[in-house]
């Protein structure tokens, strides 16, 4: 089955940043995704994207703010892709599914720069960096929100079952919780079988 990317389009799509500014965030998106933030110094950055430091610091006033920027704005596109599952014509159950069956295909074997942004980050950054723990939380909950909205949906058109004594909100950080954790684990283990887990465990809980 087709399902509709949630991953965010290269940053170079937007037009409403400067060129520059674009251009770093792309860059830092690419080496942050695939190395890690603290592996990533500005010296790197700046090589690669083959831009003067004196242009880092006009639009970054830190490495800090450089990657607040980039999940601040990883999470503005991702918010679209969810706003285009809402979109399409088919009932909640099955958008919950297409938006699963999106992480567990683009989570599976290793991971790069168009995958794990966010759950590379989230093991890293939680303790070091209380901005960008800020900005990874409000991205976490947004999506939070629209699975709860997605689950409430689905138990009025009866194509989701719904549980006794279970709010849609905790069944979405539930959901939510368990499907990082295994993307972390995965990547520990390397191994797919934490993601099969968890598959299998949304799709019966969405009544599939």
């Amino acid at each position: 089955m087709s399902t509709t990317s949630i991953l965010p389009d290269s940053f170079a799509s937007d037009t409403s940043l400067s060129n520059t500014k674009m251009h770093l965030l792309t860059t830092g998106y690419q080496l942050i995704s695939q190395k890690g933030f603290t592996a990533v110094g500005i010296k790197q950055i700046l090589d690669t994207a083959g831009v003067p430091k004196g242009s880092f610091y006009h639009y970054f006033a830190s490495k800090e703010a450089f990657g607040e920027a980039i999940i601040s704005y990883y999470f503005t596109r991702y918010k679209r892709r969810l706003e285009i599952i809402d979109e399409q014509d088919s009932s909640a159950q099955q958008k919950l599914y297409d938006y699963f069956q999106n992480w567990y295909d683009t989570q599976q074997n290793g991971c790069d720069h168009e995958k794990c942004l966010v759950v590379k980050l989230s093991a890293e950054v939680a303790d070091m960096s209380e901005p960008m723990r800020k900005v990874l939380h409000q991205g976490y909950q947004q999506t939070i929100n629209w699975l709860a909205t997605q689950i409430k949906a689905g138990w009025l058109d009866h194509s989701v079952p719904h549980p006794a004594n279970l709010s849609a909100e905790s069944i979405a950080k539930r959901w939510y919780f368990a499907w990082l954790g295994a993307s972390l684990i995965a990547k520990i283990s390397q191994t797919d079988t934490p993601l099969a887990e968890v598959w299998q465990m949304v799709t019966t809980e969405i009544g599939r």
